[in-house]
């Protein structure tokens, strides 16, 4: 589609940033209000008194994100946030966020088969900065924790640097890489399926991301009980085992 003339009207002015916040969250465009808050929220995440907090303390938000594909660098974007808070091994049931957002781009066959999303759905769902603006003010400062995160990561580091020109700097754990540190040679594959059987964690939901997210966190509770066991007491100490696995 031809883009509009910049001259004047409306897009001159969106571009300008001269059209009330109300209006541009309807089109799509970030808001000053929004990327303030991402921008904040993305200082000193990592700060070193976090390492010392007991696992039995430890407040964390398990995530995942459901996608147009697998390569946030050639242009597939996100299709869906789906998160639930954990504190220690307690799940906290109540506290789950979940939203679609719109790709404003083509969902695959596939991707639609395998998820469920369709275009229609999405054509109804807020654009990508107000799923981010929110599923970011759900984690606040807690650590996250994901399966297989690299994906996770790069569509978040996508999103945040498309919407706020900043980069993730939370702490993210990877249940994939925890699993192949306390159950070493135990899996093939190391995929959510095999470990959450291997748990006798029901499977239930798939490609579902506040789902998935749900049975992580579960994956996630059985690996912070495991490492109490280990008389692994902070992040600090995971940290330490991780680099040694």
């Amino acid at each position: 589609m031809k883009e509009p003339a910049q001259g004047g009207g409306f897009w001159s002015a969106l571009r300008r940033g001269g059209v009330p916040s109300a209006i541009a969250s309807v089109m799509g465009a970030p808001t000053a209000q929004q990327m303030a808050f991402i921008r904040s929220l993305t200082r000193e995440q990592r700060r070193s008194e976090v390492l010392r907090t007991p696992l039995e303390r430890l407040e964390t938000v398990v995530f995942d994100l459901e996608t147009t594909g697998f390569s946030a660098q050639h242009g597939d974007e996100i299709l869906s946030f789906g998160a639930i808070r954990v504190v220690g091994d307690t799940i906290m049931e109540k506290e789950q966020f979940y939203t679609l957002v719109n790709p404003r781009t083509m969902i695959p066959e596939h991707i639609t088969e395998l998820t469920g999303i369709t275009r229609e759905m999405t054509d109804e769902a807020p654009p990508l900065m107000n799923g981010l603006h929110d599923f970011m003010s759900f984690v606040g400062g807690r650590v996250l924790v994901a399966h297989a995160s690299a994906h996770d990561k790069a569509f978040l580091n996508a999103a945040l640097w498309k919407t706020s020109k900043v980069q993730l700097t939370h702490r993210v754990l990877d249940t994939m890489m925890l699993a192949k540190w306390l159950e070493p040679q135990q899996h093939q594959t190391y995929s959510l399926d095999e470990l959450l059987t291997y748990q006798s964690i029901p499977i239930e939901g798939r490609h579902h991301a506040l789902e998935d997210a749900k049975m992580t966190a579960k994956l996630w509770v059985a690996y912070v009980q495991e490492m109490l066991n280990r008389n692994v007491t902070n992040l600090a100490d995971v940290y330490a085992h991780l680099s040694h696995a």
